[in-house]
């Protein structure tokens, strides 16, 4: 369905290496890093390579601004990688939207948590499967 997401930053390698940690956690590769453009990639394995996850420097060159209602949300194997995603991002300067936990309102199985990265982006990190 997707081609590629791309969140603004404000500053690259803060973002840079915040999103480099919550990537590996969830076992999403890095595709490729520019700190010229500055800009940074990462995706599952699949044949095309998509769908891509970025973050950089607005292109317009204007200042960084996250969108009322937007998210992102990460697929993760399962609860344990929820936890664990969304416990690394608060230690690393995300704030709590959400703690892990069940959300029957979406789905019986669906568990989820909820963060804003370190520009204000909201991020979900959920398991689907049933446990």
């Amino acid at each position: 369905m997707f081609s590629h997401i791309y969140y603004g930053v404000s500053d690259f390698e803060r973002a840079y290496a915040f999103y480099s940690k919550l990537m590996t956690c969830l076992t999403i590769k890095e595709r490729f890093y520019d700190q010229d453009k500055p800009w940074a990639g990462w995706n599952s394995p699949s044949p095309n390579g998509r769908p891509l996850f970025v973050i950089g420097k607005p292109f317009n060159g204007k200042v960084h601004d996250q969108g009322n209602g937007q998210m992102i949300a990460f697929n993760a194997k399962d609860r344990a990688t929820v936890t664990a995603a969304y416990n690394l991002a608060i230690r690393n300067g995300a704030t709590c939207e959400g703690q892990p936990g069940l959300r029957s309102e979406y789905h019986e199985s669906y568990f989820g948590a909820y963060f804003r990265d370190l520009d204000g982006n909201k991020v979900c990190v959920v398991c689907h499967e049933i446990e």
